[in-house]
C-alpha cells in the first residue's frame, strides 16, 4: 500500500467527502444526513482550513480545523471512508495537522462522542487527554467529551 497524499481540500472533492461522511458513523447516529454535509460543504466549509487524504487517487479522509478556539485549534472533525479503514490513514492525517497546529499554537482540542470507544481509543493512543463531557450536546442521551492535546502551557511563568 502507498502512502496517503495530504493536501488542502478543494473545491471537486465535495462529493466524495460528502459521501464517506454520509455513510459512517458517528454521524449517523447522530442524526448527520447527506443534505446535512452537502449544506457544510458548499463547496468547503468557510474559515476553516480543510484537509483530505487522498488514497490511489480517491479521497480517504477529511480534516477540518477552526482556528483561536481555547487558545488552541478545534478539530471540528475527522473523518476516513469506511475502505480505508484500518490502514493507518486516519492517524497520518492527525499527525499532518498536529504538525500544522503546533507550529502557531500549543494546544489541539477535539471532540468525541461518548459512545464512540473506537475513537476515543485512537485519540488516546495519540496523547490526547479527556477534559470532561458535554451530556446531550448533540443528541438526547449522549455525550460530547472534549479532548486535547497540549505542547505545554500558553504562557511563561
Amino acid at each position: 500500500m502507498t502512502d496517503p497524499v495530504i493536501r488542502n481540500m478543494d473545491p471537486d472533492d465535495r462529493e466524495p467527502v460528502v459521501q464517506l461522511l454520509s455513510e459512517s458513523d458517528p454521524w449517523r447516529t447522530l442524526g448527520y444526513s447527506k443534505e446535512d454535509w452537502n449544506r457544510i460543504f458548499c463547496p468547503t466549509p468557510q474559515g476553516r482550513d480543510c484537509y483530505v487524504a487522498e488514497l490511489d487517487g480517491q479521497v480517504a479522509g477529511v480534516a477540518i480545523i477552526k482556528q483561536k478556539f481555547l487558545l488552541g485549534d478545534y478539530l471540528e472533525l475527522l473523518g476516513v471512508a469506511l475502505w480505508a479503514r484500518q490502514k493507518g490513514i486516519g492517524g497520518q492525517l492527525l499527525r499532518h495537522i498536529e504538525e500544522l497546529v503546533f507550529e502557531r499554537t500549543k494546544n489541539l482540542f477535539a471532540c468525541v462522542s461518548d459512545f464512540n470507544e473506537s475513537a476515543r481509543a485512537f485519540y488516546q493512543k495519540r496523547g490526547y487527554q479527556e477534559i470532561g463531557p458535554m451530556p446531550n450536546f448533540l443528541i438526547p442521551g449522549s455525550a460530547e467529551i472534549l479532548l486535547r492535546k497540549t505542547a505545554g502551557p500558553v504562557r511563561k511563568s
